[in-house]
């Protein structure tokens, strides 16, 4: 039973980082870099607010009960290899400049708190309901199928 729900969950965070940077790269915007008030335009927005909910729906569809606490890591693990990239890897263009860490850390967290946001409308979607269940739903899924009442025993 182990090895099956830590294979979902490696399939879930993989599709979810995924799905993650598609997004980033058909959004197109590098929240990575700052242009000044320009920076925080609609697709800024989308791509900070809006997607990572996306991304949460995705990982706790495929992950089920539980996929609220895994949707966490997708946006943190792809804005982490972003934000690395930009600064080693790809030249910052004329006009922008590199966010400071503590931005950086901010933005992280709004995206992974939207994800979180996405993590439960997804289990919603899975479970079919969310919170408590009345007293007769919760008697009927303590009783076995399989167990015999005494009522039909003729006792």
């Amino acid at each position: 039973m182990r090895k099956p729900r830590i294979a979902l969950g490696t399939l879930a965070l993989l599709v979810g980082c995924l799905v993650n940077y598609v997004g980033d790269r058909i959004i197109g915007v590098r929240i990575e870099l700052f242009w000044g008030l320009q920076s925080f335009n609609f697709l800024w927005f989308l791509q900070l607010f809006v997607w990572p909910v996306v991304v949460g729906i995705v990982v706790a569809a495929i992950f089920g009960l539980g996929g609220k606490w895994l949707c966490y890591f997708p946006p943190a693990i792809v804005r982490g290899i972003a934000y690395l990239e930009m600064k080693y890897i790809l030249d910052i263009p004329d006009g922008a400049a590199l966010i400071p860490v503590g931005w950086w850390v901010f933005y992280v967290i709004l995206a992974v708190e939207c994800a979180a946001l996405g993590g439960v409308i997804g289990e919603i979607m899975v479970k079919r309901t969310y919170g408590r269940t009345s007293p007769e739903e919760a008697e009927r899924e303590l009783i076995h199928p399989n167990r015999k009442d005494e009522a039909s025993n003729g006792e």
